[in-house]
């Protein structure tokens, strides 16, 4: 059943429409929400939820509960391959929980979080950005660690980056609807403005494995193309061990690595050429040993400018990094 939850006039006749597809069968009251489309330019979860809602429709059966698919919090956006909102200079996941007497957008923002709260689980799905490329992982505020970092493992992602309190933006769609006590968790994966399959499907799984776990799926998962043949023990991140690797000139930046890979310290990340004098500026090197689970995917960078971001492991933690890392290059 398609319901719309925002219903907003534009100018010159159009409307702005924010809907769900709620998708429920059985006896059971659990309510799972699936979002994106906060960022114009994140497109990864347009997939997944396509994947979710056929796969959900067509053995409904399996289902016992509710599950809420919001493919478009930010129609706009996605409709003019913008980040933001369009006309409103922002970006729509500083603004939350809204305001029901603000702006346009504000009001947006608050019929969202209104219609979202109460939920058993919400996945707030994202890509990167143009200029990230991310091995597909979970992002936990550290306050939210005991309660969500179980729940995560069971996404099969590749790595749960447990954040400090002070770095979570409190106006974020996440942070509100957790300090309401409506648990989410933010997926972060891929670039922008693209779709890779392979790691939408992947997530897909993980969905459905949840959905599992909650008791409100109790159809098979198939797992036959993941090269280990089952969801993966991700790798979790907690405390001060991420390194930032940014950029010491500007210049065009050239790389062979993918993310999900282990690198060594003194290792070269890529480097920062001229095409003008055609001289290697700077070459970008590991200064730790680690998992690469970020790394710049846009060429054009500015000193400063971040290229890489590295997952300092303990020696207990290296069977785990290994099979992450080996699994993500059978991709």
């Amino acid at each position: 059943m398609i319901k719309t939850i925002v219903n907003t006039e534009l100018p010159l006749s159009e409307r702005l429409l924010v809907r769900k597809n709620v998708i429920s069968n059985g006896s059971g009251k659990k309510r799972f929400c699936i979002v994106t489309g906060t960022h114009g330019d994140e497109l990864e979860g347009q997939m997944v939820c396509f994947e979710m809602a056929r796969i959900l429709k067509a053995n409904i059966g399996n289902l016992n509960g509710t599950v809420e698919i919001y493919p478009a919090l930010n129609p706009l956006g996605i409709d003019t391959i913008q980040r933001g909102i369009p006309n409103f200079d922002l970006d729509m996941n500083r603004i939350f929980p809204g305001n029901e007497h603000g702006t346009m957008a504000e009001q947006t923002a608050f019929r969202i979080c209104e219609d979202l709260k109460g939920a058993d689980m919400v996945i707030d799905i994202h890509s990167s950005n143009l200029y990230l490329r991310e091995s597909p992982q979970v992002r936990i505020n550290v306050l939210n660690e005991e309660r969500l970092v179980p729940e995560a493992r069971h996404l099969g992602v590749d790595f749960i980056w447990v954040h400090d309190a002070a770095t979570v933006l409190e106006a974020t769609l996440a942070h509100s609807l957790n300090s309401t006590g409506t648990p989410c968790l933010v997926v972060e994966m891929g670039v922008g403005q693209r779709i890779n399959r392979k790691i939408c499907s992947h997530l897909v799984k993980g969905l459905l494995n949840l959905l599992k776990e909650k008791g409100m799926w109790s159809g098979d998962i198939d797992l036959t193309e993941i090269p280990t043949g089952q969801l993966l023990e991700p790798i979790v991140c907690k405390g001060d061990c991420v390194t930032f690797l940014n950029a010491e000139r500007s210049g065009v930046f050239l790389s062979d690595l993918r993310t999900g890979r282990i690198v060594q310290a003194g290792q070269s990340v890529g480097r920062i050429v001229d095409p003008l004098t055609g001289e290697v500026l700077s070459d970008v090197v590991s200064p730790i040993d680690g998992f690469l689970f970020t790394i710049r995917a846009y060429p054009i960078v500015y000193e400063g400018s971040l290229m890489a971001r590295i997952f300092r492991y303990q020696e207990d933690e290296l069977n785990i990094v290994k099979a992450v890392s080996a699994a993500e290059q059978q991709e």
